[in-house]
């Protein structure tokens, strides 16, 4: 079954959930919608979206330091109430999104905050780079998307992978936790230095 934008909205406006995951989904499901539903509410995010729009203004500030002194980390993660903050699944997600920023060193939280020149840039790179390669002109809009994926993937901290599970994505793994806890989560800021490095 071919996913049209048009199924890609309705299980946008059904679920809350973003374009990228609805259009994953119905790829996952062959373009089964409820199949399509179920995929979303198992990995979390059909949860997450739901809870998006409720306040997050608890939470702790974690702190990571890496052998050696050389790497240091600060990262604000939000939730609902100060009861969640204590909860040691919630610690534990922080610490790991320390460990993340500190060993993959993304630009951003959200492709959001992504400048649009900075994804211009890239685009014209890219753009360049495919045309250098032979590839043919119709095909290049294609290939500079798939690889604006992989640039979105490099710099944003909710698209990369997991640096204990390739398989999942940060924003897998923040699905999950919203769905187990049940409030509304939000990595809102971090700070990565690393020694020598000039600001």
């Amino acid at each position: 079954m071919e996913i049209t934008t048009k199924l890609i909205q309705e299980l946008r406006e059904k679920t809350g959930c973003g374009m990228m995951d609805c259009k994953k989904a119905l790829t996952e499901s062959k373009g089964d919608f409820e199949l399509a539903i179920d995929y979303l509410r198992k990995k979390g995010i059909a949860a997450a979206a739901r809870r998006a729009d409720r306040t997050a203004a608890q939470g702790l500030i974690e702190s990571y330091i890496h052998l050696g002194s050389k790497i240091g980390v600060l990262t604000e993660i939000n939730c609902e109430t100060d009861f969640v903050a204590k909860n040691t699944d919630f610690q534990q997600f922080a610490k790991d999104i320390c460990l993340q920023v500190a060993a993959a060193n993304p630009l951003y939280v959200t492709r959001d905050e992504v400048p649009d020149g900075a994804v211009d840039h890239e685009t014209e790179i890219l753009a360049t780079q495919a045309r250098n390669e032979g590839k043919p002109e119709k095909a290049i809009e294609k290939i500079i998307q798939g690889r604006i994926e992989k640039y979105y993937a490099e710099v944003c901290l909710l698209d990369q992978p997991f640096i204990r599970d390739q398989k999942k994505t940060i924003k897998d793994l923040l699905g999950e936790l919203v769905a187990k806890i049940g409030e509304n989560i939000v990595i809102r800021r971090f700070t990565r230095y690393q020694l020598g490095e000039k600001s």
